[in-house]
């Protein structure tokens, strides 16, 4: 009996798996066996190995072939466990020593002709196979670049099959190629917008409450709901938020980088994402494209693809009402689990959610001369309650636009700050936050839990008198409350200021309930 191992990952959501692959060659017909709970590409796999083998000049074993992936209860999905089947067979056949495979681990999908071809979810599977100590891991070329972000990982390029055998062999491997970062002009832009559509924050004029609004968003990463006509400025406000957030760190990189490699979304020429991600997804977006879909293999979904960026709604509205709410769970846990028959997927979603919404169906500006709204109160609230109150309770600030005047604008005008002033100013406020969180697992005052704030960080009884009043009158509910005393400390920190005072408090009100000292 012929026996050889080697190692390849099953990727589920975000997170690596190691799987052993066993290839065993035995006396009878010529035929190949594959166990341990494959998928259909993965059967498949059966034809196009054989194939890439006879067409990289290696001779195909006439033997009865069973290859096993292991652990078998694990499911295994996608095309991405080829090469490691091919190289075990061949190991198995001797071709290659099989001794050394052990120390290796193979990933990619095999073209007929033999060439190696890309896969997604590179990053976590090489990021698993690092913490598992694999001295050598052999990617695709394609993937080589994103490969090469996880620290203190071998990574092995691999072009066809015939150079990866000839490595096995002892021949000198190619050179991994470095990743490269964005360049700076690109990282002005988040991924998905073009960069010469990102603006400036200076461009919307005449929306002085509503750039105050995206700051104090941006500086403390609340979520944002706006209400207005059309021409208030809603759309420019949300387009221009990603520009105001810091560059991720390396950690949250990683992360943004990883969900985008499963999504199978990641730039070849520069893998690392640096910059908050954007996504604006259309109003015919299902449930399913919010949060993830699929069968055996779960690909992320539009909320977790914005993971440390900004998930925006236009016309929030006219999207379904279940798709609207998927979004409630995420929005306090920053997890979406998909739960499948045979598989379980965990994707992060961190994201601010920012929704925009006209104020009736018809979108005219009430009281305009020209083109007054007609629609009856009736529909107009039914129009609005489409957002369920469980939904805006959890959204920190709560503004109305109206459309400005022309002296407005005129006046407005020589006030508007430039988003590279404001984006200082926030990376101030947030470097204050984190070092107020730093010993928890907590970054910005909108992660950090209602009863824990209240309870370590209290304010004196007269600072939080109005918000209590609030919540008396039924204006807040608890949760509302906790989110004010959240944007209390946002504006504490743009102020540069150890806590919040009641002018702070009174800012944070009026951003989630204006006119509440009526």
């Amino acid at each position: 009996m012929a026996l050889a191992r080697t190692q390849a990952v099953a990727v589920l959501g975000v997170e690596g798996h190691l799987v052993e692959v066993e290839a065993d060659l035995a006396a009878g017909l010529p035929r190949l066996t594959l166990v341990g709970l494959p998928d259909a590409a993965l059967h498949e796999a059966r034809d196009r190995i054989r194939a890439a083998v006879v067409n990289s000049g290696e001779r195909w074993p006439d033997r009865r072939i069973t290859i096993g992936l292991f652990p078998a209860t694990l499911p295994k999905a996608g095309s991405g466990f080829d090469l490691a089947m091919a190289v075990a067979v061949l190991g198995a056949a001797a071709v290659v020593p099989r001794d050394a495979l052990r120390e290796w681990l193979f990933l990619g999908e095999l073209a007929l002709d033999g060439r190696v071809r890309a896969v997604p979810g590179v990053l976590p599977a090489v990021l698993r196979a690092a913490r598992a100590g694999i001295e050598r891991v052999v990617v695709p070329a394609a993937n080589a670049a994103e490969a090469a972000l996880v620290p203190g990982a071998r990574v092995e390029p691999a072009e066809d099959l015939a150079g990866v055998l000839a490595m096995l062999r002892g021949a000198e491997p190619v050179p991994v190629r470095e990743a490269s970062p964005r360049s700076p002009r690109a990282a002005a832009a988040p991924p998905g917008m073009p960069v010469d559509e990102a603006g400036d924050l200076a461009e919307v004029v005449g929306q002085s409450r509503g750039r105050l609004a995206v700051e104090v968003a941006a500086a403390g990463g609340h979520h944002l709901y706006m209400q207005g006509p059309p021409g208030s400025g809603k759309t420019m406000l949300a387009d221009r938020l990603p520009g105001l957030l810091p560059d991720l760190d390396r950690g949250a990189a990683l992360e943004v980088t990883a969900v985008h490699s499963v999504a199978g979304q990641l730039p070849v020429e520069a893998p690392l994402i640096t910059r908050p991600p954007y996504r604006n997804p259309h109003h015919s977006a299902t449930p399913a494209a919010l949060v993830g879909s699929g069968v055996a293999v779960v690909r992320p979904g539009l909320a977790s693809q914005a993971h440390h960026g900004v998930l925006f709604l236009d016309e929030a509205p006219e999207f379904g009402r279940s798709s609207l709410d998927a979004l409630r769970q995420p929005m306090e846990t920053g997890t979406i689990e998909i739960a499948r028959a045979r598989v379980t997927a965990r994707f992060p979603a961190r994201f601010q959610l920012v929704l925009a919404a006209n104020p009736c169906p018809c979108a005219k500006a009430q009281g305009s001369r020209s083109a007054a709204c007609e629609c009856p109160s009736l529909v107009r609230r039914r129009y609005l309650a489409r957002l369920s109150g469980p939904l805006l309770d959890r959204i920190d600030i709560q503004v109305a636009l109206s459309v400005p005047s022309r002296a407005e604008l005129r006046a407005d005008a020589r006030r508007c700050e430039p988003t590279a002033t404001v984006a200082a100013r926030v990376a101030r406020a947030r470097e204050r936050a984190a070092t107020r969180w730093a010993d928890t697992p907590w970054r910005c005052n909108a992660q950090v839990p209602g009863p824990v704030l209240r309870r370590d960080w209290p304010l004196p009884r007269g600072v939080v008198a109005p918000a209590e009043r609030a919540l008396e009158r039924g204006l807040l509910t608890l949760r509302g409350l906790d989110r004010v005393l959240r944007l209390a400390w946002t504006f504490a920190d743009l102020a540069d200021r150890s806590q919040p005072g009641a002018e702070q408090v009174g800012a944070a009100l009026d951003l989630r309930l204006p006119g509440w000292a009526r």
